[in-house]
């Protein structure tokens, strides 16, 4: 057993100083222990979880596209799946609609968050209240605020409400949802209201970090309100504009519950069709789970190769 000596005591001359336990090692290292223990608990716990949920039905899904399930029976057919999907013309018109959305998303859903939090960044008076009324439709069910649009605001007949509103403007109305031309913009309106919420917010952190001595010189400089934005604020939050951006191309390419409650799928003339629609459509219409994984498989090296490009270019950049 291990022994240390107590300082503070005085041995006398000729006899040993007295000798105790080293409990203060023990009970330091038990200490360590435990927090170690309760450390990997929750680690192990997030393990598990990635690992059911996540990393389990992915690995599943790429076994299952190079398979073929007929009758309760499953072989390997290779890339037997990949090119049936190729060959379907549904698949280039779910890509071209998908890669329309995120443009469209990128300069209507990107931009108008931004420039909100500049807006509301300027209030003096009541910001509280309106970063509650912009966050608003984030805690909306996505299902309802859709419905919302659908049956109130995109109605085709003047009684909707931007119909409604391009009548008192004395604007020409549209059909919306029942348009091929305007299905599209129609998403993406609602779609960015729905979700500007969150953006907003984390704008407004960033920006309430840019130090007002900036602002001050470029005033002096006497720059205007758009090259204050162009000069100081886009440079300032740099970083975070970047991260956003790939985060909005990735979830934008997984639209799915727009075209579904608002286009009823398809849409005009498939004008509304995604690739995360056709997922749905091959899995659960067609009873086709291995064209459903090949094309699961194809969205994700998709957005696999727009995170590379990321971070290639922030690890450049810093």
């Amino acid at each position: 057993m291990a022994i240390t000596t107590v300082p503070g005591i005085r041995s006398e001359p000729g006899r040993p100083a007295p000798s105790y336990p080293a409990r203060s090692q023990r009970t330091s290292l038990g200490r360590k222990v435990r927090d170690n223990l309760t450390g990997h608990a929750f680690l192990i716990g997030a393990v598990v979880c990635f690992a059911v949920f996540s990393w389990y039905p992915m690995i599943l899904g790429v076994v299952m596209s190079f398979q073929r399930t007929r009758r309760g029976e499953t072989t390997w057919v290779g890339w037997d799946n990949y090119l049936r999907i190729l060959d379907d013309p549904s698949f280039w018109t779910a890509w071209r609609n998908t890669f329309s959305f995120t443009l469209l998303a990128l300069l209507l859903g990107y931009a108008v968050p931004f420039f909100v939090a500049i807006l509301l960044n300027e209030f003096r008076h009541a910001k509280g209240y309106l970063r509650i009324l912009v966050y608003l439709p984030v805690m909306l069910p996505p299902a309802s605020a859709l419905f919302l649009f659908k049956f109130y605001a995109y109605d085709p007949s003047e009684a909707g409400l931007f119909n409604a509103i391009l009548s008192a403007l004395h604007l020409p109305t549209s059909q919306w949802m029942q348009s091929p031309q305007m299905t599209m913009p129609a998403m993406v309106i609602a779609s960015t209201w729905m979700n500007m919420g969150g953006a907003v917010l984390i704008y407004l952190a960033a920006l309430q970090n840019i130090p007002g001595e900036l602002y001050e010189a470029a005033e002096l400089d006497g720059a205007g309100i758009w090259r204050r934005i162009v000069n100081v604020t886009i440079p300032q939050t740099r970083l975070i504009l970047a991260l956003l951006a790939m985060l909005q191309i990735v979830a934008t390419m997984q639209f799915f519950v727009e075209p579904l409650i608002l286009a009823n799928g398809a849409g005009a003339e498939d004008s509304a069709t995604s690739v995360a629609y056709l997922i749905y459509q091959h899995g659960f219409f067609q009873n086709d789970l291995n064209g459903a994984a090949a094309l699961g498989v194809i969205m994700l090296v998709v957005l696999a190769g727009f995170s590379a490009v990321y971070l290639r270019l922030s690890a450049k950049q810093d």
